[in-house]
């Protein structure tokens, strides 16, 4: 580079701004290894003045700790020698009571006079650069760490679904190392079942396609499959273009496992509640029977009370004979194809004509609202029947000391809604998911089967329904059937099963 005029002290003023402007530090060193110009760039991130520094031998000027293992002088000298300037070079520096800096060298040669004279050292400052790709670099063996030792399968594809990365937990659950996968297509791993439901996903990838999550049967090295829960998204560049897709699966056979044994234990634990349940209710109209029967044998008992014994053993067997039709229609209930087009206004009001003499000598007024047109559905009269025969008797036995039966029956586009309410104790909030549980009870004096309320659930439900319950203690209760509509024409049958 020539310089005009460069005796002008206003040119050399101007020279010496631009330097010391520069964000790297810059330093003009003689064949001898002196320091002939430095600019303030330098001295600040030395925090070295310029008496000490300019004229000052580079020996006395970084410390010799990069001298010696850095072979920065030799460099000096090999462009000195050659009149080339030298690669790159890195190098790291401690200012007096400061931190660790490190630079990024170079040295070039600077002919004066037409004889290379000088060579010019500049130095970066690359401190903040090195840190952070250091960071990024552990972050990354971090990260691969994670990958390799977590117990979930995580793959990774290119953007044509051919696999690139395959973790240790893919090889364990898969038996195919990745050097058996890579650059396989992923769909090739999965069962045929699930083969088109991977590729479509795949192609959808190309439009960005959101987090997915979806269980897949993986196939394993030399046959069989195991259930594998995915969760999928796309990889995607600086610009959100797909450039891949990324998948972590869990194995599901322990969960699923433990899940049957859990299933398993919940049937044992209501089978035994069932039994007890059976054995608690039978119990007590066979101890009548039985205590009955004991008086029986005696001949000498007047007429009067052998009539009271013989009625007693009579309800007694009664009352078994219910509990075990109950739990029969619970266990087993009428399937579906026998239902047929049934209205079910008619059968409200014939249970409540039922139970008509009984609220009267209660003391309960009863107040039903009913459509003026037929409301129907599909299913069995004679069970609906005893669904409301049960909600009713609930109702009334609730109400004691006499209070007010209401029904009411409503329909929209779709269903059939008949709400039953009482105004007697209520139910306590804690017992309200448990009231449809077999031989369930929280009074200590039970009047029915503990059977009622299931069956009531269990019909409902066959029939496609559903049934609801809203109370609070002493403020009674209110309880929801919804039945499907059927629209008015000729009776019906269903094929469903």
């Amino acid at each position: 580079m020539s310089v005009a005029h460069t005796d002008a002290p206003e040119i050399e003023g101007l020279y010496r701004d631009l330097l010391d402007a520069i964000p790297l530090s810059v330093l003009l060193v003689t064949r001898d290894l002196r320091i002939a110009l430095v600019n303030q760039h330098f001295l600040e991130k030395s925090q070295r003045t310029i008496e000490e520094t300019f004229n000052q031998r580079l020996q006395e000027v970084f410390p010799p700790a990069i001298l010696d293992h850095t072979e920065i002088v030799q460099r000096i000298q090999s462009v000195f020698e050659a009149d080339k300037p030298t690669q790159g070079r890195r190098i790291s520096f401690r200012a007096p009571g400061g931190l660790m800096r490190v630079y990024y060298y170079q040295i070039l040669p600077l002919a004066a006079h037409g004889n290379g004279e000088y060579a010019i050292l500049v130095l970066e400052d690359v401190t903040e650069q090195t840190h952070l790709g250091e960071d990024v670099d552990r972050m990354e063996r971090h990260l691969a760490i994670v990958v390799e030792n977590t117990g979930e399968i995580i793959l990774s594809t290119d953007p044509e679904g051919r696999i690139l990365s395959w973790n240790k937990s893919a090889e364990q659950i898969s038996g195919y190392t990745f050097q058996e996968v890579k650059d396989r297509f992923l769909y090739e791993f999965f069962g045929k079942e699930h083969e088109a439901e991977v590729r479509k996903m795949l192609a959808e990838r190309q439009e960005a396609i959101s987090l997915r999550a979806t269980a897949w049967n993986l196939v394993k090295k030399g046959g069989g499959v195991i259930s594998i829960a995915w969760t999928c998204s796309p990889m995607l560049d600086e610009r959100a273009i797909p450039i891949g897709l990324v998948a972590v699966g869990r194995d599901l056979t322990e969960s699923r496992k433990l899940e049957a044994q859990l299933l398993q234990a919940q049937k044992l634990a209501a089978l035994g509640v069932m039994a007890g349940g059976i054995a608690h209710e039978l119990r007590n109209p066979l101890a009548i029977c039985s205590a009955a029967a004991q008086f029986l044998k005696d001949e000498e008992i007047e007429p009067k009370f052998r009539r009271e014994c013989a009625q007693k053993v009579s309800l007694g067997m009664q009352r078994a004979s219910t509990i075990i039709e109950h739990l029969l229609k619970f266990a087993r209930p009428s399937p579906r194809n026998g239902f047929t087009r049934v209205d079910l206004i008619s059968v409200v009001k014939e249970a409540l004509g039922l139970i008509a003499d009984q609220a009267q000598v209660q003391l309960i007024e009863m107040n039903a609202q009913f459509p003026e047109i037929p409301a129907f559905t599909l299913g069995d009269a004679d069970l609906l029947q005893l669904v409301f025969m049960n909600l009713f008797l609930n109702a009334i036995h609730a109400m004691p000391n006499g209070g007010r039966l209401s029904v009411n029956v409503g329909m929209n586009r779709h269903e059939i809604t008949v709400q039953v309410s009482d105004t007697g104790h209520g139910i306590p909030a804690a017992d309200l998911d448990d009231i449809f549980d077999p031989f369930f009870s929280s009074s200590t004096e039970k009047t029915g089967t503990g059977l009622g309320l299931p069956l009531c659930y269990t019909v409902v439900k066959q029939h496609a329904g559903g049934i609801g319950v809203e109370s609070a203690p002493g403020q009674g209760s209110t309880f929801t059937v919804r039945l499907n509509l059927l629209e008015d024409g000729p009776p019906k049958h269903s094929d469903e099963s």
